[in-house]
């Protein structure tokens, strides 16, 4: 199988692209040679009176015709090296332009024999009619004498012609196979920039999705994270619970347990959720803790309507909301309020959690412990430096707020 995506992963050209890059050169073509053409149809009719724009411009079109049959052929033998190394794609290219030159030469020169005979007719009419000689009242005999050697002279001059036309049709068919051959090299070289291009973008896709799952993998290790060590604290006060002779408690923190994991591991770890949901996921942490704490935890939750529907990483809150229990409610005899809130700010969406237990002194040493780094870290995955964190002590406790774009669609 994953060979099998390997190969549908294989960068290729559209088959749209190449035709409309085959057909494109052959149309400059035809319109370059087409200019051309009416250059030397202009002189044709200057010189010998012919008048050759329409029939050189139909045999023009097929000769082009027929480049685009060749061309598609040699792009259908030169595709067959499109995996194959650099040097061999230009190997490749520099040998199958060579019979596709002589081909089309070949092509044009028997499209075009015709009007060339057309022409080379022209020209002997004209020597003809320039050598013949004038009859001027001599005597008839000695007119009819010099006109027989004319004659001899003529057909001795168009043997020599017609021997010299056979060799220049060689060397024109030579001259026009090596003017060709640069003419298809052109389009190889296009077609291999072409699909280099195409390369690059598929490498480039395969990057992004190579980078995309390692992000996904990431966040699933940060969310995963969190879950043991909140259940090992949660164990912990269970057993407390049950040492103590107090089953009732330790029944109502196991139920609050199981719908506590019953929402959160029916997120995907990696997907964003409702604001309203994870602010109901954490009231469901706060009500497990109150059973360890039920007459010093006071959990308040601010969520505004308007803000229900904003999108969050599912369980970016609970860190926070572990610290508060652990730093600024464990340590104390006295009530502490921990306030869970969410505002709108110059179009980002910022949420706190504070509590007003005893600040940086409930947490020895401030600064980034686990769970606020993990935070920090699913944060930066996610948004780069969209999304930031602060924490820190306040007059009344200790207070850690996230900002991060306000979306809200999924």
């Amino acid at each position: 199988m994953a060979r099998e995506h390997q190969i549908n992963e294989d960068p290729t050209l559209p088959v749209k692209v190449v035709a409309l890059s085959i057909i494109g050169l052959w149309v400059a073509y035809f319109l370059l040679t087409t200019l051309r053409g009416f250059i030397l149809s202009y002189e044709l009719q200057q010189a010998f009176g012919l008048d050759l724009q329409q029939e050189m411009l139909w045999r023009r079109a097929v000769v082009c015709m027929g480049g685009v049959a060749v061309t598609t052929v040699m792009w259908l033998l030169l595709r067959l090296t499109d995996l194959r190394a650099m040097w061999v794609k230009i190997t490749a290219a520099l040998l199958l332009a060579l019979p596709a030159a002589g081909l089309i030469a070949q092509i044009n020169q028997v499209m075009f024999l015709p009007v060339q005979e057309q022409i080379n007719q022209k020209v002997q009419e004209r020597e003809f009619n320039r050598l013949r000689p004038k009859d001027t009242g001599g005597v008839l005999d000695d007119v009819g004498a010099r006109s027989e050697e004319f004659e001899e002279a003529m057909a001795e001059e168009q043997a020599r012609r017609e021997a010299e036309l056979e060799q220049f049709q060689w060397l024109g068919l030579l001259d026009m196979a090596v003017s060709r051959y640069f003419l298809f090299l052109s389009w190889a070289a296009l077609y291999l920039a072409m699909f280099a291009g195409s390369q690059a973008r598929a490498a480039e896709r395969r990057g992004e999705r190579f980078r995309s799952a390692a992000k996904a993998a990431e966040l699933r290790s940060l969310r995963y994270q969190v879950n043991p060590h909140f259940l090992f604290n949660s164990l912990n006060s269970l057993s407390a619970l049950v040492m103590t002779g107090k089953p009732e408690r330790a029944e109502e923190m196991i139920q609050a347990m199981s719908s506590f994991y019953r929402h959160s591991l029916a997120v995907e770890p990696t997907s964003d959720v409702a604001l309203a949901d994870e602010f109901a996921l954490q009231a469901h942490y706060l009500e497990i803790e109150s059973v360890r704490f039920p007459e010093r935890l006071i959990p308040v939750f601010d969520l505004p309507g308007e803000l229900s529907d904003a999108r969050i990483p599912g369980m970016i809150l609970q860190p926070l909301i572990e610290n508060s229990v652990k730093y600024g409610v464990a340590p104390v005899t006295r009530p502490v309020t921990i306030t869970v809130a969410a505002r709108e700010d110059y179009g980002r969406l910022a949420v706190t959690v504070c509590d007003d237990g005893p600040g940086a002194d409930g947490l020895g040493e401030p600064g980034f412990g686990i769970g606020l780094t993990n935070v920090r870290d699913r944060l930066e995955a996610l948004f780069g430096k969209e999304a930031s964190i602060t924490s820190g002590p306040t007059e009344a406790g200790y207070c850690t707020e996230i900002r991060l774009p306000l979306r809200k669609h999924g």
